[in-house]
């Protein structure tokens, strides 16, 4: 099986019951078995300003999905749960992005991975750290980028 992080994220209506149904939808799948995820962070928007802030986290899988079997599903999920895409960064119900995928590199119209913006985005750097303390992203320890993006816009979420 292959390793793979999820970042997960919603800003309109219950966002923490869209993340956790987006949860149970990949559990779901045969093929898909989720072995950690992060806490909920709320964290202010990017991009497009004027919107509700977001809850995110990151979910570290094993799948025997090929990457674009896995981008599918999840934008299957998204399909599910409702998500509209009409403003670039803009409000959501869902959504699924793959940031990490074994040693695999992309750089498909379709599918980027890694991520290309994810070292940039607290939002997933700072989940994505809590449970992979010890990966690199293109050629840079994690705990390094964490650093550097600092703790601004992001605030760890508990929930009983």
């Amino acid at each position: 099986m292959a390793k793979a992080y999820l970042g997960l994220g919603s800003n309109i209506g219950n966002k923490r019951e869209y993340i956790d149904a987006a949860l149970e939808l990949l559990r779901e799948h045969k093929d898909i078995q989720i072995t950690h995820s992060s806490s909920y962070y709320e964290t202010d928007p990017v991009g497009y300003l004027d919107q509700d802030s977001f809850l995110n986290i990151v979910a570290a899988i094993e799948t025997n999905l090929d990457p674009k079997a896995l981008l599918s599903y999840c934008n299957e999920i998204e399909q599910k749960l409702k998500r509209k895409r009409e403003i670039r960064w803009g409000p959501r119900t869902i959504d699924i992005d793959i940031l990490l995928y074994e040693n695999y590199t992309s750089q498909d119209e379709y599918l980027t991975i890694p991520h290309p913006r994810m070292c940039e985005r607290s939002f997933v750097m700072i989940p994505l750290y809590e449970i992979a303390k010890d990966i690199s992203i293109f050629g840079h320890s994690i705990g390094d980028i964490v650093e550097k993006l600092g703790q601004e816009g992001i605030r760890k979420i508990a929930y009983e």
